[in-house]
């Protein structure tokens, strides 16, 4: 049984849970090594006290679950199967007095499928767990990241190459798509974004038509998925000679970047890397147009635990990973971002993502 399985049987005995059923296919992944998207059909980890663990898998997932599963007894079920026989059937005659479920990713639908099959005496959220256990992440999950931002900054910097007159956002993020999978990502962590001119000015604007021209600001945030785990990156532009006040957001940003990646140290608070950035901009006088967090948690999903806003007071341990990325958005006028990939060690921060991030000028 792997470390990880190991961990989750102590909580299991410290919460008094009599079993834990694992259904998140990305937690499955962690705890088992077998991947998969099972769409509508039943994937879980049984785990019951005391006993071996199991994986319920559809029935045309068997063979790949063998393949790839640390977890060797495994269940299948067809589609003409009902899934929840097979929970029912490994508890028995004995009715479990609690079980651990992620309520977070359990529906209503299939809680009241588990509730007549195994009749327990509670049902308790284990989503916290799970988290905390992925938030420290492993040197080899450390490695697999890191080529997961190798990946994403080769995409970027072939994908500059294809910044001229008449191209469109979308024309980018086309090209940008493209280049993940032809360098060898698995394909994008999330909805590649291509902003040009006073769309800058939109935290999450969506890449359309419009084309890139001279004076504009560019910001590109994309990210790939290698090996089961994200990366996240943005970088912003200027395309020949810019409004001066964009080089002054450009210098504020830049400096809050930097700020929130030093403060990034174990035994501090995740809210203290809001703060240290957040610190920087207001200084600049653009405090008003800084309005989200300044990152959020990195690994197996591009956005998951901790979120670094200003009132976690969560400690920051050696082995988180998140990104750091302050922004200003100016309406009317346009924005810059700048976000690294930011691993906590014994011996400082270390940036995962190192793509260039002076001040960069793009000529058509």
């Amino acid at each position: 049984m792997n470390a990880a399985l190991q961990q989750l049987e102590q909580d299991m005995a410290a919460g008094k849970l009599d079993a834990l059923l694992v259904t998140d296919p990305k937690h499955v992944y962690y705890l088992t090594g077998f991947a998969s998207n099972p769409h509508e059909r039943f994937l879980g980890l049984l785990l019951i006290r005391g006993e071996n663990p199991v994986l319920i898998v559809p029935a045309l997932d068997a063979e790949a679950a063998h393949a790839a599963s640390s977890v060797k007894t495994i269940l299948t079920h067809s589609d003409t199967d009902n899934p929840y026989a097979l929970l029912k059937s490994r508890f028995g005659s004995v009715s479990p007095g609690s079980i651990g479920i992620e309520k977070e990713h359990f529906s209503v639908s299939r809680y009241e499928l588990l509730t007549e099959a195994v009749a327990a005496g509670s049902y308790q959220d284990i989503g916290h767990l799970l988290r905390a256990m992925r938030a420290v992440k492993t040197p080899e999950e450390v490695r697999i990241m890191q080529h997961a931002a190798e990946l994403v900054e080769e995409v970027l910097r072939q994908g500059l190459a294809h910044v001229k007159a008449g191209v469109s956002e979308i024309e980018l993020v086309a090209e940008l798509e493209y280049l993940m999978k032809k360098v060898g990502a698995s394909g994008p962590s999330f909805d590649t974004m291509v902003l040009s001119g006073p769309k800058t000015a939109l935290p999450h604007g969506v890449p359309g038509e419009r084309l890139i021209q001279p004076g504009d600001l560019l910001m590109f945030d994309l990210g790939v998925y290698a090996g089961g785990y994200a990366s996240d990156i943005t970088r912003t532009f200027a395309v020949g000679e810019v409004d001066s006040r964009l080089r002054d957001i450009y210098n504020a940003v830049l400096a809050a970047n930097e700020a929130g990646i030093a403060a990034s140290v174990a035994g501090a608070s995740f809210g203290s890397v809001d703060k240290a950035a957040r610190d920087v901009i207001e200084a600049a006088g653009y405090g008003e147009y800084f309005m989200h967090r300044v990152g959020h948690g990195l690994g197996m999903d591009t956005h998951e635990y901790p979120s670094l806003h200003g009132l976690n007071t969560d400690i920051i341990q050696n082995g988180n990973v998140f990104t750091v990325e302050p922004g200003i958005y100016v309406p009317g006028l346009g924005g810059v971002r700048i976000e690294d990939d930011v691993r906590v060690t014994a011996e400082g921060p270390q940036t995962l993502t190192r793509f260039p991030k002076e001040w960069t000028v793009l000529n058509l």
